[in-house]
């Protein structure tokens, strides 16, 4: 995590329209008096029995009740589906709010299950009337049981363990059950924590080292529910409600707003570091060129934070055990003042304590980026290659609602890119969508037209069928010549905008795994203090909202589906479950008729069934794309297992084979790691050699898109 940069997940990509924010807050605000005259319901929630201890006592803040019977009353109305609140949508999100603590079921009993499903029919009619009692008592009891097994596994880690025992974990919380006794939990924890020990002995980790740390662990994670805020808590549990409807309706809080605000803009104030914690602590991973830090000089990647104060005088606060979320909004702050770091250089030896003035810093890894490669060719000669990075599809929102000329966005910085790429003659460009999320409607229709000469992008659909085009209405284009899109199971929303609108054009072709995520959906951000309670001064947060669904030029949606790949290389992320279809409530895709468009000759499928026989001859003899091809099929086959044996040496015999879950985080890591615009891989070695195919191709058939 950035200083003040929270990074989006990546199973809620995200798309927004400047014209449908401006449109939707125009209406939202006429009708947001319409609540405030709902009668108040006086039903209330039976107390939990047995007069358990409230060990975390939140409560509501003022604005709570009011913002959550505008959200109730709002979302059924702007969702494009236009489902009302019902007892099904109540269900849905009792659901969404029990898995969103509890996915592995470790901590509740099935008795708590059953109580809190008797109120199932129930969510709807309360949230409507602005009650919250039933989120609050939900967290008592989670809290409650989380401290119940966390004492439980402080005592097992007193006692000895059987590794010799053939026993089993559940790999999946989908396939396990919840304790139904005190014993069944105690024998659940108990296999946790071997399987716990013998991932911390893989990572040659073990004995009392291996006991202290989940120790610690245990401990940290009490305390995090100790310190979970109303805030928190209220924005679970109105996602949970707006996630019934799909799963990229969601409520921010104020603080998830604010940094969602930092990420399009590209811009925070602080200090200019990456953090992330480990075992309770605050690691440095990155300090960010030109930011506060990295013009300090002293502040390294792997120093570890331990202390955070204000001001050149202000009380050090000691941060160990903080959650990051915490820690990031002590060290953020405007620019121009003080903060001061107690740190440990390489996560050892004496505290040092460094002052830094804090300072703005523009986030230019999360930026589109550009850099021209020198590939070799089989035959010894060499082709210039342009190839972009493009994290996501931003824009500066602020700078653009108030009709600033200079505004930052993605489509003027590719277009700087591109320009300087035609002076400096590169032979073709590889625009890199494998880690795009998505972003702004709007910069993935003037994206696309620097690359088309005019015509439809993407066709809108609303609740009432009603179809509206988006054209790039810009003559001419920045790019000509060919061009290779990559995208991945990533690539989302706005991502597969230009990506389906290339290939439908036949502009270009599409390079990665088989399909890209599937998110075919527009989202509209609403400022609730602004929009909904005409209040400018306050953050209460915003509802983003489903308001329509999106489809490429020729009339396929992308929902679900996602696009096809032209040509698909062998990945891990290709089977990880983290598509669109993989999302609990997604919507379905459906067809509507395609617009009328272009269609270049610069992707014929002859030249594409080529270009793919001449990228799998290749693969099947590079050693390192089979030893993927090996692991992706042992990570398919460890993906299928419903259990992981407890035995050790089961358990490290298939470690050894492959570690399903190092992949997956080795996978993350690579989608977050932006410190490189081209890595020399094997995988991008490809890509690469399919461009000069691609380009060859093109000047065989003497074909050529003219500006």
């Amino acid at each position: 995590m950035q200083t003040g940069f929270r990074p989006m997940p990546c199973h809620l990509p995200c798309i927004f329209s400047v014209r449908m924010l401006t449109k939707a807050s125009a209406f939202l605000a006429l009708s947001a008096l319409a609540s405030t005259g709902l009668a108040q319901e006086t039903t209330t929630i039976p107390a939990l029995p047995n007069g358990e201890k409230q060990r975390v006592e939140l409560k509501p803040a003022p604005e709570d009740s009011s913002i959550t019977r505008i959200i109730a009353s709002r979302v059924p109305m702007l969702h494009v589906s236009r489902h009302p609140l019902d007892d099904q949508m109540s269900e849905r999100a009792l659901t969404l709010f029990l898995d969103r603590f509890d996915p592995l079921k470790l901590y509740f009993y099935q008795s708590d299950i059953d109580q809190f499903r008797a109120y199932k029919d129930n969510i709807d009619d309360w949230v409507k009337n602005g009650k919250l009692d039933l989120a609050f008592k939900i967290f008592e009891r989670f809290a409650q049981r989380v401290d119940e097994r966390v004492e439980t596994a402080l005592t097992l880690l007193d006692g000895d363990f059987d590794f010799s025992k053939e026993e089993f974990v559940v790999a999946d919380g989908e396939d396990a059950s919840y304790a139904v006794t005190p014993k069944d939990a105690e024998d659940r924890w108990r296999r946790q924590i071997k399987y716990a020990l013998l991932e911390l002995k893989d990572d040659d980790t073990e004995g009392e080292e291996a006991r202290d740390l989940l120790r610690r662990r245990y401990k940290r994670l009490s305390r995090r529910f100790a310190s979970f805020k109303s805030a928190d808590l209220l924005e679970a549990y109105l996602t949970s409600i707006t996630n019934a409807y799909d799963p990229h309706s969601t409520y921010m809080s104020a603080s998830t707003l604010d940094d969602f605000n930092i990420q399009m803009g590209l811009k925070l104030q602080g200090i200019g570091a990456a953090l992330r914690e480990k075992d309770g602590s605050t690691v440095v991973t990155s300090v960010i060129a030109g930011g506060a830090a990295d013009l300090d000089k002293r502040l390294k990647p792997d120093d570890v934070i331990i202390s955070v104060g204000q001001g050149a005088e202000g009380d050090m606060v000691d941060i160990v055990e903080m959650p990051l979320k915490d820690v990031v909004n002590l060290i953020r702050g405007n620019a121009g003042t003080v903060v001061r770091l107690g740190v440990k250089v390489g996560g050892a030896g004496e505290t040092t304590v460094y002052q830094i003035t804090r300072a703005e810093v523009e986030l230019a890894e999360s930026a589109a980026r550009g850099q021209i490669i020198e590939h070799e060719t089989a035959d010894g000669g060499k082709r210039k290659i342009g190839f972009i990075s493009l994290p996501s599809f931003y824009m500066d929102m602020e700078a653009a609602r108030e009709n600033r000329a200079d505004f930052r966005s993605s489509t003027a910085d590719v277009r700087k890119i591109l320009v300087d790429f035609k002076e400096k003659g590169v032979d073709a460009v590889v625009l890199d969508l494998s880690r795009n999320g998505g972003g702004s409607l709007v910069e993935a229709i003037s994206l696309t037209g620097l690359f088309i000469n005019r015509g439809p992008v993407v066709q809108v659909k609303d609740f009432n069928n009603d179809v509206q085009i988006y054209d790039d209405e810009r003559a001419g284009t920045v790019w000509s010549g060919p061009l290779v899109i990559l995208t991945s199971k990533f690539s989302a929303s706005a991502s597969e905008i230009l990506a389906g609108a290339i290939q439908d054009y036949r502009r270009g072709i599409i390079v990665g795994d088989p399909a890209t995520h599937g998110k075919g959906t527009v989202q509209s951000l609403i400022d609730v203090a602004e929009r909904l309670l005409m209040m400018k001064r306050q953050n209460f947060g915003a509802l983003k909202v489903t308001l329509q669904q999106f489809y490429l030029p020729d009339g396929a949606s992308t929902q679900r589906d996602g696009v096809p790949a032209d040509i698909v290389l062998p990945s891990i992320s290709q089977k990880l479950d983290v598509g669109e279809g993989d999302l609990k409530f997604a919507l379905p895709a459906d067809r509507i008729p395609a617009a009328k468009h272009e269609v270049y000759s610069l992707a014929p499928e002859s030249m594409l069934t080529d270009l793919r026989k001449k990228s799998i001859a290749r693969i099947e003899s590079d050693d390192e794309f089979k030893d993927l091809m090996r692991r992706v099929e042992l990570f398919v086959k460890q993906k299928n297992d419903k259990v992981i044996p407890l035995e050790e040496s089961a358990f490290l015999a298939r470690r050894a084979e492959l570690d399903s879950q190092k992949e997956k985080e080795k996978e993350a890591e690579e989608l977050q790691d932006s410190s490189e615009v081209y890595r020399d891989t094997f995988y991008n070695r490809e890509v690469l050699n399919i461009a000069v195919d691609y380009i060859d191709a093109l000047r065989s058939k003497d074909l050529a898109l003219k500006d």
